[in-house]
């Protein structure tokens, strides 16, 4: 892709949920770049959402949307399912990719889809959770060596999303309906951000056990997970998630405690503490650092593709995500359980 002299010009497809949340953090980086088109099988979604941000042109296909020409790059964000495909026709025009996580339905069409287009044109992963403004923080800290060596770490994901409110209402499905006919749903839809944002701050994983549950009878997929890691030191690294937590808010919110040699990093929703040597307290605003997070990931899409420099979550790196998430299934499934060799990734705060 030969850098433009002007703005970035970019064409969004898919105009769902997430899409309100892309076009926000392009228009943040504007004059930068600008969403010129946006592509959806309904046209009124797209007509929607191109109104709401001043975007000029829409179209009912991605075909027609990348024929008119005058692009730079493509921001996919649709289901996960037309993913593999976007992709290949987007970079079979030389254009740039930003595909939202994950990058394809199963890790065997991920490794797949990166071997077709490998060399063809430049690809992001869009794992905007690394890109959250506390986890920038923590990965300045570790890297820093605030708290020494991690010795132990735990995640945790817990919320009542999937328990029906006083109006019989799943608050989860609600807000993002696609959830309820999801076969993997709680660890590709939501787990395999804080797997990723774990990569990112301690480094390579290697998966030990896991076990997945479900207790919800009106969604199709699993609604929690317990998951036992250990970092190439062999440092244990726990992940707990359930979504049908009595006494939880409906939105996730994540905690994480990091255990140093001296001290410790703990993450409770929008505050982020310091204990030890180094003591620190910070607070968040939950729902601008959700915005940030976008404005975080599509930035780094824009610089990297100015300088040349490598995408922090490129295929490589992703497709290491979505091979702990595939063994998280193939370990937990009803033929699993015992045997399997544990899948080792590379990561590390940088």
């Amino acid at each position: 892709m030969t850098r433009p002299s002007g703005p970035l010009r970019i064409g969004l497809l898919g105009a769902g949920f997430v899409s309100g949340h892309h076009l926000a953090a392009w228009r943040r980086h504007a004059p930068r770049a600008q969403v010129l088109a946006i592509a959806d099988p309904h046209l009124e979604r797209a007509a929607d959402r191109a109104r709401s941000f001043g975007v000029p042109r829409v179209y009912t296909s991605a075909e027609a949307l990348i024929e008119a020409g005058d692009l730079d790059a493509i921001d996919i964000a649709s289901q996960r399912e037309t993913h593999p495909s976007l992709v290949r026709l987007a970079m079979s025009r030389g254009l740039a990719v930003l595909c939202q996580k994950p990058l394809a339905p199963t890790y065997e069409e991920a490794v797949a889809l990166v071997r077709d287009v490998r060399g063809k044109a430049r690809l992001m992963v869009h794992e905007n959770w690394r890109f959250r403004p506390w986890y920038r923080q923590i990965g300045e800290w570790l890297r820093a060596g605030r708290i020494g060596n991690v010795v132990q770490a735990q995640m945790t994901l817990l919320s009542s999303g999937l328990l029906p409110d006083t109006r019989d209402v799943l608050p989860a499905v609600q807000r993002q309906p696609f959830l309820a006919d999801l076969e993997r749903a709680l660890v590709m839809e939501f787990a395999i951000h804080h797997i990723d944002t774990l990569r990112f701050l301690l480094g390579d994983l290697e998966l030990m056990h896991a076990r997945l549950g479900k207790a919800c009878t009106r969604t199709r997929g699993e609604d929690r997970v317990a998951a036992a890691f250990e970092t190439e030191d062999g440092t244990p690294v726990g992940l707990l998630a359930n979504l049908c937590v009595h006494g939880e808010p409906a939105a996730t919110v994540d905690r994480l405690l990091l255990v140093g040699e001296r001290g410790s990093i703990r993450l409770d929703g929008g505050t982020l503490s310091c204990e030890g040597e180094h003591p620190a307290r910070l607070e968040y605003d939950l729902d601008a650092s959700y915005a940030d997070s976008y404005t975080g990931a599509i930035g780094h899409f824009i610089d990297a593709l100015a300088s040349g420099a490598e995408f922090e979550t490129g295929p490589d790196d992703n497709l290491r995500t979505l091979q702990l998430v595939e063994e998280i299934y193939r370990r937990a499934g009803p033929a699993a359980g015992a045997g399997g060799r544990p899948v080792r990734v590379a990561g590390g705060a940088r």
